[in-house]
Formats: structure tokens, sequence, C-alpha cells
């Protein structure tokens, strides 16, 4: 089983595809694809081997892929265990910098207490974290950012 969705853009739009064709493009099984077809990938006709277009396929990929699009609205993150946006407890995020223009919120979620994320600009930070309380971590607040890491070492100087 792959370990994330398909990829639209795999599929060739002027390529006829079989049903092995498209299991060994997204190393998936056979089955998965044919239950596809079940759930609405058209068909080029129904005489065997069945054949799919490849535009066909990928925008059935992506209106798959989109159907389970759950935005965040202002002051909420992921769940990472409950799938769903969610307030995080307390109010409370950590913004971890990935980049200078980009980083993320970090939180526990307040119902199941599992950890939280979101992905967000550095000129959107304030839009998408709406009225949470973000504290922001420095370059060498984390073990491996620091030049000699030690495991017991106070990252609060002075």
């Amino acid at each position: 089983m792959p370990s994330s969705p398909p990829n639209p853009q795999l599929a060739k739009r002027y390529i006829s595809y079989t049903v092995d064709d498209i299991a060994r493009l997204f190393g998936i099984h056979r089955h998965t694809v044919r239950e596809w077809i079940k759930r609405g990938l058209p068909v080029i006709d129904k005489q065997r081997p069945l054949l799919v277009q490849g535009a066909d396929l990928a925008e059935f990929l992506r209106k798959r892929r989109d159907a389970r699009k759950q935005s965040c609205a202002p002051g909420q993150l992921f769940c990472l265990r409950c799938r769903v946006p969610r307030e995080p407890a307390g109010w409370q995020v950590v913004y971890r910098p990935l980049t200078a223009t980009q980083g993320t919120l970090n939180g526990l979620c307040g119902t199941c207490s599992a950890r939280m994320c979101r992905r967000v600009s550095l000129a959107k930070l304030t839009a998408a974290a709406g009225n949470l309380a973000i504290t922001t971590t420095q370059a060498g607040e984390h073990i491996d950012e620091c030049p000699t890491p030690i495991v017991n070492r106070d990252f609060k100087e002075g």
C-alpha cells in the first residue's frame, strides 16, 4: 500500500492505460483500480481489456483528492490523530520557522492530546493563527540545531 495518495500528474493525458498499467504506475493492487472503476472512473468501452484514458484518470484522481481536503479555519490546526481541523488545547501554539518565509504551527489537540500542525507562510501567520497565543522558537532551541548537542543542555541561557 502506498504511503501517500496517487499523484494525478503521473498519468499522461494521451495514453490509454489498462488496469494492470494503472496498478503498476501507482504501486497499488489491480483490485483497487477496479474499485475506482466501480466508483466512477470512466473506461473507454466495456470490452476487455478495460482501457482508461490518461486524462480521465488524472481528473478522477484530482476530484477524489479535492473531495478529501479539509481546510483549517483561522485558529485551527490539523489533528493528526482525529484527522480533522480543531482548536489546540489552551489556545497555545509554537511557530517553528522552516525557511525565511515559511514555517509550521504546532500544538496539542484539545480533544485527544495528539500532535497538531499547520504549514503557514510568515506573511499570513497572524491571519491563520486567529486568536491563538503564538510562541516562536529561535535557532538553537532544538538539539539538532545546536553546534554541540548535549542531551542535558539547558537551552534557556542567561
